[in-house]
């Protein structure tokens, strides 16, 4: 089960933010890849590591790491990549030939909550499973 969390954290998340894309913007097509609500990255980690959590403990050494790499996920989602798309939306700004740069590419506090509170929830459903 361990190893299928990811993919079934990625496919609920996925599926969740094309239909808020849809709903909210229209064009969920066009708004597919990074960023966006809920977080897939955060979703997927949490799902992972909360999957460990209720199977192994929540003291488990292997929790513990899991604990380390989502708040590098976080910390990615909501700084580094989120300036990644402040930078691309000042290039487009200046671009003459009217290409564009993908501007939606990090997570804010909604988001990243939101992929949080879904993995919390999707790992605990698996553990169930599992």
């Amino acid at each position: 089960m361990y190893f299928i969390a990811p993919f079934i954290a990625w496919l609920v998340a996925g599926s969740m933010k094309y239909a808020v894309n849809q709903i909210r913007y229209g064009n969920a097509k066009e708004r597919i890849g990074n960023g966006g609500f809920p977080s897939n990255h955060t979703t997927i980690v949490t799902t992972t590591i909360m999957l460990i959590g209720w199977k192994e403990g929540f003291a488990s050494p292997i929790f513990g790491l899991g604990t380390a790499i989502l708040f590098i996920v976080i910390i990615d989602a909501t700084g580094l990549r989120r300036y990644v798309g402040m930078h691309a939306r000042h290039l487009n700004e200046m671009r003459p030939d009217g290409s564009r740069l993908r501007e939606s590419v990090g997570h804010n506090a909604v988001e990243i909550g939101g992929g949080l509170v879904l993995g919390a929830l999707l790992g605990y459903a698996l553990s169930w499973i599992a």
